[in-house]
């Protein structure tokens, strides 16, 4: 699972994967357009629903706490 999320994460933007911040719409490495590509394609992957609410810095603020975001919805 872990391997398909960063494949999809870098088919958005390569940069995900050597960010180490905490915030990557703040840091400028991906945009909101890029943002809403990742939640859709993890829910079309996944086949899970990403609320609105849960679209936040702790839970998909760089590719760690999305891995860890993605698989708490899968449980």
């Amino acid at each position: 699972m872990e391997d398909l999320i960063l494949d999809i994460l870098v088919n958005v933007n390569e940069d995900i994967l050597s960010y180490t911040g905490k915030n990557l719409v703040d840091d400028d490495i991906i945009d909101s357009f890029e943002l809403i590509s990742i939640i859709s394609r993890l829910e079309d992957e996944f086949d899970i629903e990403i609320d609105a609410a849960d679209i936040t810095e702790e839970k998909f603020g760089n590719k760690d706490r999305i891995i860890e975001t993605i698989k708490k919805l899968m449980k």
